[in-house]
């Protein structure tokens, strides 16, 4: 890897680390600085690796940089506020790192409690995930605006006003106690699975932010997964739900970026390694009396990649689907359920249903609809579909209804 690939790629990687342990250093009310100095460390690395060549271990590099420049700011701040001493003056180097600790256990333990921080409810859920992208994910500020459909200067406004609202609450950078866990750990968790939609369901063109979105949403909850602390049945479930959404990732698009139908993805392109991470941590979710939604879409996830087209697949979905409509409903789960119930039943059946729902503000509605009544009555599926087209949103679902639409003209 060349210079102009490695500093991107150790942006990504290390720039999130060296926030999350300077803003536990400093405090939240810090975070700027912390983003501030780890910038200008990769700024110097820029500027240094092209005259001198990268060094044998850029990380620790990077993380030597780092902590120079955390002193440095230390030692301005004190001498603004009056309050040099002898030993601050003639301090080497060396004698502060051991007080900017990046030690790979408290990079994890300080992006933990980051992540805590950062998934409060006080905020929006837009500018959790956002705030989780700039700091615990070390996204841009271009590509945050990229993943909302936004601008960087919405995004900008968007991150101030949120870091403004937890400075004002005093949030402070640390584990919940361990009664309190299951409490603090819902938003957390909302956050995770937000991000991971927002790549999953994305109306973005970027097939690779889409993508990269989901893997920090999974590496963020393996950190969960890891911590005895938060290593709960629900954060399992979530992980076993996202590596199974994962595992069809490369199935879904086409060489041209168009969507594949699940009915019509290529079953080698499934991930088999991840589809037992799946079942994996769906058993380990299987513990305790909590039934969390994330257990349910788990299931869910898990059936959908089972290759059989079997009755009893679809009847097994419906079910989870009945339950989750029970503790969580939504419009979209409630859609869902319909098209397993057309598989486990008959579409007539599932028509009645769907066109109880009425939900017509998007395209999803129309589509199921043309889907449910192909083979039935062609003409009122192909004016579905058409109906759908005019509400979709990007050219990839335009295209993939477009093909539906011609093989009943077929």
């Amino acid at each position: 890897m060349n210079q102009g690939e490695l500093i991107p790629h150790l942006f990504r990687t290390e720039y999130r680390k060296i926030v999350a342990v300077l803003c536990n250093h400093f405090g939240f009310d810090q975070v700027e600085i912390a983003e501030d100095i780890a910038s200008e460390t990769f700024l110097t690395a820029s500027q240094t690796w092209g005259l001198t060549g990268v060094p044998p271990n850029p990380p620790a590099w990077l993380y030597h940089v780092a902590k120079n420049k955390a002193k440095n700011y230390l030692l301005r701040v004190n001498t603004f506020e009056g309050k040099v001493s002898p030993q601050i003056i003639n301090a080497t180097p060396n004698s502060y790192e051991t007080e900017i600790d990046l030690s790979p256990q408290n990079i994890n333990d300080s992006q933990l409690q980051m992540m805590f921080a950062i998934c409060n409810p006080a905020i929006s859920a837009e500018a959790q995930i956002g705030l989780s992208l700039r700091i615990l994910c070390g996204f841009g500020i271009q590509e945050i605006a990229d993943a909302f459909l936004s601008n960087k200067e919405t995004i900008n406004k968007r991150l101030f006003r949120a870091k403004e609202k937890l400075r004002e609450l005093k949030i402070k950078i640390e584990l919940p106690s361990p009664t309190e866990i299951d409490a603090r750990l819902a938003p957390v968790l909302t956050t995770v699975y937000l991000l991971f939609n927002e790549g999953y369901y994305s109306v973005s063109q970027d097939n690779t932010l889409r993508k990269e979105l989901c893997l920090e949403a999974m590496r963020l909850c393996t950190m969960l997964v890891e911590n005895n602390d938060t290593n709960k049945p629900q954060v399992n479930a979530l992980l076993s739900l996202m590596c199974f959404h994962a595992s069809r990732f490369d199935a879904r698009f086409g060489k041209n970026g168009e969507q594949i139908l699940y009915e019509e993805q290529d079953l080698s392109l499934w991930n088999t390694d991840l589809i037992s991470k799946g079942a994996y941590f769906l058993r380990a979710a299987a513990t305790g009396n909590q039934l969390s939604k994330y257990h349910l879409e788990a299931g869910i996830a898990y059936w959908n990649t089972q290759k059989e087209d079997t009755k009893e697949k679809w009847e097994g979905i419906l079910q989870f689907y009945n339950r989750l409509l029970q503790i969580e409903y939504s419009p979209m789960a409630a859609l869902n359920r319909t098209y397993a119930l057309s598989k486990a039943n008959d579409k007539e059946q599932a028509i009645i249903e769907v066109e109880k729902l009425d939900i017509k503000d998007g395209h999803f509605y129309f589509a199921l609809l043309g889907e449910l009544y192909t083979g039935i009555d062609n003409e009122l599926a192909k004016q579905n579909l058409e109906q759908a087209i005019a509400l979709a949103k990007t050219q990839n679902d335009k295209q993939a209804i477009q093909k539906r639409i011609d093989l009943l003209t077929v």
